[in-house]
């Protein structure tokens, strides 16, 4: 692999997986590039005070005198300074990434929040819980994790049907970005990951043929970045 050297500041679980779908994002953009990192790992206390207040979320880069926050800003960093094995072929695709962002955070984080926000809580770290489940909470108007959960399986349905622009697409393609991958791939495989990394209900059904071949091909991107014995099972 090639590049300078950079940190790559991610959120963990007590058994030290990363549990971002962000964080994920940029992993899998820093491996297309080729691109070495340090990873460092923190839990979600730590996180304010890593950097002096500049960011309460990760992933964040950081490499000489640059501190980047924000997924896009630093996937358009990597572009700009790194030119080579480009996440975008230009402006064009790049404004058609951002529109894929929306939908994806408003038709599948947010319903994937919905049904694995307590599993997020149990596999946090101990010191974290407290915290993850205040600030939750707060976020869910004072509904417990437990309760707001309570029904996860009988909104499976809905969180399996709004993944059905992704199989128009990959019935014909074998990655979104068509014959390889690009960001948009990291996007949606940052979301699985993600799910991966703290589920105890499987995301999808066993007979999901286009999303499972699709998920198996995805393993197998940059030397198995992917693979993890630690990852739940995505499907049934």
């Amino acid at each position: 692999m090639s590049g300078a050297r950079l940190r790559l500041y991610e959120l963990v679980l007590a058994n030290g997986r990363s549990a971002s779908p962000y964080v994920w994002r940029i992993r899998y953009a820093l491996a297309h590039k080729g691109i070495e990192f340090e990873s460092v790992p923190l839990g979600f206390t730590e996180i304010p005070a890593a950097f002096g207040g500049r960011s309460r979320t990760v992933p964040v880069i950081e490499e000489g005198g640059v501190m980047l926050g924000e997924s896009w800003d630093i996937a358009e960093y990597l572009d700009r300074t790194r030119p080579d094995a480009r996440l975008f072929s230009g402006d064009s695709e790049l404004a058609t990434t951002k529109l894929l962002d929306a939908w994806l955070h408003a038709e599948v984080l947010r319903r994937m929040f919905g049904l694995y926000v307590l599993d997020i809580y149990n596999a946090a770290r101990p010191e974290d819980r407290a915290y993850f489940r205040e600030s939750r909470e707060r976020r869910l108007n004072g509904r417990t994790l437990e309760e707001f959960t309570a029904d996860r399986v009988q909104r499976l349905p809905a969180m399996r049907t709004a993944l059905a622009p992704l199989r128009a697409h990959l019935g014909q393609h074998p990655f979104l970005g068509g014959g390889a991958p690009n960001y948009a791939d990291y996007m949606v495989l940052g979301a699985l990951q993600w799910v991966a990394s703290v589920s105890t209900l499987p995301l999808l059904e066993a007979k999901d043929a286009l999303l499972r071949s699709y998920y198996e091909r995805s393993l197998a991107l940059f030397d198995g970045l992917g693979r993890d014995p630690r990852a739940q099972p995505l499907f049934e």
